[in-house]
């Protein structure tokens, strides 16, 4: 496995080339699919709408949260098409990352002009 640094590097370019190929605009389900096959191109095992049980006091409970995709079960990536990101997008991702024991996730906007511009890191 490749360490973390060179595994997000890879995520972010192989997440450029679907922007560059595609533009702003779409729906986050293209994206999400787009992504998913560059990732395989590039030999990254992704898993999309990956299940996400919430346990409460000993018991599981499904409240229907899933993350969008999990590359090689070490990294979350939370994708969004909206005008900008908010508070409680970045929130969102932390949780994930706090529920599902991973330890970084990237927070991707594919509705902007430079991806790069979209995307945001965070570590617990």
């Amino acid at each position: 496995m490749l360490i973390q640094k060179q595994l997000t590097q890879s995520i972010i370019g192989a997440a450029i080339e679907v922007h560059k190929a595609l533009g702003p605009g779409l729906l986050e389900s293209a994206y999400e699919e787009c992504l998913c096959h560059e990732l395989g191109l590039r030999e990254l095992p992704s898993a999309r709408q990956v299940y996400l049980p919430l346990e409460y006091k000993g018991v599981r409970i499904d409240c229907g949260y899933r993350m969008d995709i999990v590359v090689e079960g070490s990294v979350v990536l939370e994708l969004k098409c909206v005008e900008k990101l908010l508070p409680i997008h970045e929130a969102q991702l932390l949780t994930y990352l706090r529920l599902f024991g991973i330890k970084i996730g990237l927070l991707m906007n594919f509705n902007v002009p430079v991806l790069r511009d979209g995307i945001v890191r965070r570590v617990l």
